[in-house]
């Protein structure tokens, strides 16, 4: 049984306003704030942070901003990254990690005091949490700082949707005409939520939802994202994958999503990426991506292939793409460079 606790509807979407090239200031909770026009500045600036990472440059785009990273969930890439893409710019962090231990969050602080007590400290808040909807809630209590969404739960992803995006469009070219296969816990992942929601934002754009039953796409969201123009085809098993995927998105089943650790188990392994799996239906063209952690559904055999990108493009393309993003919500990096 998945843990309803942790499980909250996932709804239409939210009538963000868009962004439209505007960054500053803006809080980013969801990739329904992003419309083409700002994904194409993101990814213009991007490709020059990429270039100051690389070459190990200077650099003093937020020189004087502090940035909080404030995470109630456990996190590798997304806090590494964040943490990284802040101080190649020249800026700083306050990492709070588990504050429902290590801060006053354990004497029952609420949780908007804790975010009105960070942005005295700080000129942006990066959230993780466990609710889906925290980091509206966060925007909505924080008065003078931007909030940026690291996850909320089952809810959205939005900053690796944009790497994810980032690096279909660095292999493919453009974000249009796209065919991919997302494939794993599609119920319960945020990520595949949030790149769900920008591949919609693209025409002609063809999915493949690859899940046991118990974890497919709950039902508004598939039903808003269709009406967006967005092809999904659920299917079961892997002899339906088409052949002619640019992509795959493989993902882990959610073990901190379950009650019943049981159906966990029977569930973690259902699909398992594996070099003859790729080679019966993959192709020399397309990439295989995962957002990482992995727990086994993808061999490690498959890291050798170089269709694979989870362990180089993806990780890197996370740090150019938040060292993009910070710099435009800050004001520290103008829209055209």
């Amino acid at each position: 049984m998945i843990n309803e606790e942790l499980i909250l509807p996932i709804p239409k979407s939210t009538e963000f306003p868009k962004i439209n090239g505007k960054f500053f200031s803006q809080d980013i909770l969801s990739l329904d704030q992003f419309d083409p026009i700002s994904i194409d500045l993101l990814f213009n600036i991007t490709v020059h942070m990429g270039e100051i990472a690389r070459n190990a440059k200077v650099s003093n785009y937020l020189a004087g901003n502090i940035a909080t990273l404030l995470f109630y969930e456990p996190s590798t890439r997304t806090r590494g990254s964040f943490d990284a893409a802040t101080k190649q710019l020249g800026g700083q962090t306050i990492v709070v990690e588990n504050p429902q231990q290590f801060s006053s969050v354990a004497k029952g602080e609420t949780f908007g005091d804790t975010i009105k007590t960070f942005e005295a400290y700080c000129d942006l808040i990066i959230l993780r949490h466990p609710e889906v909807g925290a980091a509206q809630k966060a925007a909505k209590a924080a008065e003078f700082v931007p909030i940026i969404n690291a996850g909320d739960g089952i809810g959205e992803h939005p900053t690796q949707a944009l790497l994810d995006l980032y690096t279909i469009f660095e292999k493919k070219h453009t974000l249009s005409g796209k065919k991919g296969l997302i494939v794993g816990d599609i119920k319960n992942g945020r990520t595949i939520h949030s790149l769900l929601r920008g591949l919609s934002l693209f025409k002609n754009n063809t999915v493949y939802l690859l899940s046991p039953e118990q974890l497919k796409l709950q039902r508004p969201l598939l039903e808003d994202l269709s009406q967006k123009g967005l092809k999904i085809f659920e299917i079961s098993q892997e002899s339906e994958i088409p052949r002619d995927c640019d992509f795959w998105y493989w993902t882990r089943v959610q073990k901190e999503r379950f009650q019943d650790q049981a159906e966990f188990e029977r569930l973690k392994h259902s699909f398992i990426a594996t070099p003859q799996l790729l080679q019966k239906y993959g192709n020399d063209e397309m990439i295989l991506m995962h957002p990482l952690p992995r727990v086994g559904e993808i061999s490690e055999e498959v890291d050798s292939d170089p269709r694979a990108v989870y362990l180089r493009n993806q990780i890197r393309n996370g740090m150019y793409i938040r060292m993009a993003l910070l710099g435009l919500v800050l004001g520290k990096i103008p829209a055209r460079l």
